[in-house]
């Protein structure tokens, strides 16, 4: 491990708008802050939104740096990249933004029944080979559910067609309501700015003629939700690697 990436391990141990539970023990331990992140770490009721899969916190920043009646948490397994982020909130003062460094599937440990109201999945891998490891298939799905008020909001956006395909048809068959979809977001008419907000590797895809998709849609709490039975064609530029998009 290089250095810059220890220093950085030890940044984030003293930065005061992280918080650490990375090992499966971590898990297995009762998070004080469950349930309480409103007047614990934000010292409001404002509503929680997470961002799911934050790698360099740029999203988490960008839309707390807009909607500062809402609170943002960006959540990572890899410490080192969201460092970039918290850093930037912690320089910019930025209150409403705050980072939890764990597995995505320990988040129920973290977060009490309905104490998020939205979730963003911004360009997570399309795991085309394993449906259960995809953020919008129906296990993750249930977990959100249990953690989001009823009908709270799920924002997807994403480079991969094979993604976009697969969640628009869970979405459809299970009847959740919703909101906006698009396969090209910026030539959608769509008038919110959350389209100024281009994290690296969107503009990157964007340079290289690659569409972003997006989806908005509420998740209905429901006991079973039902997969897609479709083929899907997979995304080719991915078989190469994603240094070669």
């Amino acid at each position: 491990m290089g250095k810059n990436k220890l220093q950085k391990f030890a940044d984030m141990r003293e930065f005061t708008n992280v918080y650490e539970f990375a090992t499966f023990d971590d898990r297995l331990q009762e998070c004080e802050l469950k349930g309480h992140w409103g007047e614990k770490v934000f010292g409001n009721n404002h509503p929680i939104v997470l961002e799911l899969g934050c790698g360099k916190g740029e999203y988490t920043v960008g839309l707390a740096r807009k909607y500062t009646d809402k609170n943002f948490i960006g959540i990572d397994i890899k410490g080192a990249r969201m460092w970039t982020g918290a850093k930037q909130a912690l320089e910019e003062k930025i209150p409403n933004a705050a980072f939890l460094r764990t597995h995505i599937e320990f988040i129920e440990t973290f977060f009490g029944p309905e104490e998020i109201s939205e979730i963003w999945l911004t360009f997570p891998d399309p795991q085309m080979k394993k449906v259960t490891k995809r953020l919008t298939s129906s296990g993750f799905l249930k977990l959100y559910g249990r953690i989001l008020r009823e009908n709270g909001l799920i924002h997807l956006k994403t480079d991969s067609q094979f993604m976009f395909t697969y969640t628009t048809e869970l979405v459809r068959i299970n009847n959740f309501p919703v909101i906006f979809q698009t396969d090209n977001l910026y030539h959608s008419g769509l008038e919110d700015d959350i389209l100024s907000i281009k994290t690296y590797y969107e503009q990157q895809w964007l340079s290289r003629g690659i569409d972003i998709k997006y989806i908005q849609f509420q998740l209905v709490k429901k006991e079973t939700i039902t997969e897609p039975d479709l083929e899907i064609e997979p995304d080719s530029y991915r078989s190469f690697g994603r240094n070669r998009r």
